[in-house]
């Protein structure tokens, strides 16, 4: 029987958090079937995270939109959320959502009624929490593909599986492993030769911007998280490496895993594995069954153990490969 999503997801102890999502049957709805082009249909969901990421509290991390589909690498930020205002909470609601009379009428000053004010501020605090809700973006997100794709198809019922499937992030290591895995999945699944080359996917948008490319597939035109820039830190959220050894290991893993380059591992190895802690079998191993491997959470066992206590649960599958891996 399927967790309830209180039992998978703890914001308290990481706001990273690997989702994905599966068309019905797994048939190939998003690519290319019986002479049907679908390929526009990856569009949608690329446009769709662009209007949602400026909707929510939620980053995208990383990304990869594939035939059947799709993987995204989020980040919840609960701290931003609490400072937003009423009125940014308004504005961002109701780019999706039809708000509530009684809303409009506490933001223009009009109720003197306290029942009113308080039926409003609660509103407002539910709207707030909604935005940091992982259920809610993908709600948004994937019931807006599968009404047009429906429509487009003349059908009703199912597009998307049953439920989308989470996998918590609980540290750097496991949160860079976690993205080279996405990045790759158009070339593990021969679908892609390079990973600039891989359309729909956040490691060739990122190349394209880096290098000022404009022919691209679909770039995400979104907020895509930012990677570590200059030598020094900064209070803005952002992945904790250089983008330049973020492609160079994307790249250099992506040569070891595809299938006509099988034998030794390159000696030139990105010396980012070794200040990750990872060790490189271990690497490469990941980067190919990470959703089997690890089901539920990806990170240290230390981490896990925390994270067992956030969402009451004794031990979850998988632990024995976290420690193996991530110590």
């Amino acid at each position: 029987m399927p967790k309830p999503r209180n039992k998978q997801i703890a914001l308290s102890e990481t706001p990273f958090y690997h989702l994905t999502y599966r068309c019905v049957r797994r048939s190939f709805l998003c690519g290319e079937i019986d002479g049907c082009n679908f390929e526009h249909r990856r569009e949608w969901i690329v446009e769709r995270l662009r209007l949602l990421t400026n909707m929510f509290a939620i980053d995208v991390a990383s990304y990869a939109i594939m035939m059947n589909h799709y993987h995204i690498l989020v980040r919840v930020d609960v701290a931003k959320a609490a400072t937003w205002s009423v009125a940014e909470i308004f504005e961002r609601w109701s780019l999706l959502f039809q708000v509530p009379e009684t809303i409009k009428q506490y933001l223009a000053g009009h109720l003197v009624e306290v029942a009113d004010i308080q039926v409003a501020e609660k509103m407002i605090e539910i709207y707030r929490e909604r935005l940091t809700s992982i259920s809610w973006f993908m709600r948004c997100l994937n019931e807006n593909i599968a009404r047009l794709a429906n429509v487009e198809d003349k059908c009703s019922g199912r597009f998307w599986e049953g439920r989308f499937k989470s996998q918590a992030v609980l540290d750097e290591s496991a949160l860079i492993n976690t993205m080279v895995y996405i990045d790759l999945n158009p070339i593990r699944a021969k679908i892609a030769e390079t990973p600039e080359s891989s359309a729909y996917t956040s490691i060739a948008e990122r190349i394209a911007k880096r290098n000022l490319a404009s022919d691209v597939k679909c770039a995400f035109h979104g907020k895509l998280m930012p990677f570590l820039e200059g030598k020094g830190t900064t209070s803005t959220p952002h992945i904790p490496l250089h983008l330049t050894d973020y492609i160079e290991l994307v790249d250099w893993t992506g040569r070891q895993i595809r299938a006509d380059k099988r034998g030794a591992i390159n000696e030139n190895v990105p010396p980012i594995l070794a200040r990750l802690g990872i060790e490189q079998g271990n690497w490469l191993q990941n980067c190919q069954k990470l959703e089997d491997e690890f089901r539920q959470v990806i990170g240290p066992a230390a981490a896990i153990e925390k994270f067992c206590q956030a969402i009451g649960q004794k031990w979850l599958q998988g632990i024995h490969h976290c420690r193996r891996c991530f110590g």
